[in-house]
């Protein structure tokens, strides 16, 4: 079974900025890895589509994927 990303899913992650907090108007795209890893330690993910969107950035970074984020922030240039 082939599992095929979400193409609206990426295209939010590296349009959406973050809202509040330490990295406040960072794409969300940006995050560093070690303050997603913390909040998923912490269990401390924003509720709703943001914390959904983090979790994905989490995921496609620690699986060594950032470099289709990459990609798709090249396509809006």
């Amino acid at each position: 079974m082939e599992i095929k990303p979400d193409k609206r899913v990426l295209l939010e992650i590296v349009s959406t900025r973050m809202p509040y907090g330490k990295y406040k108007d960072w794409l969300i795209s940006d995050i560093p890895v070690h303050y997603l890893v913390w909040c998923k330690q912490k269990g401390a993910f924003p509720k709703g589509k943001l914390g959904d969107l983090m979790q994905n950035v989490l995921e496609i970074k620690t699986n060594d994927l950032g470099h289709i984020l990459k990609e798709i922030k090249s396509w809006k240039k």
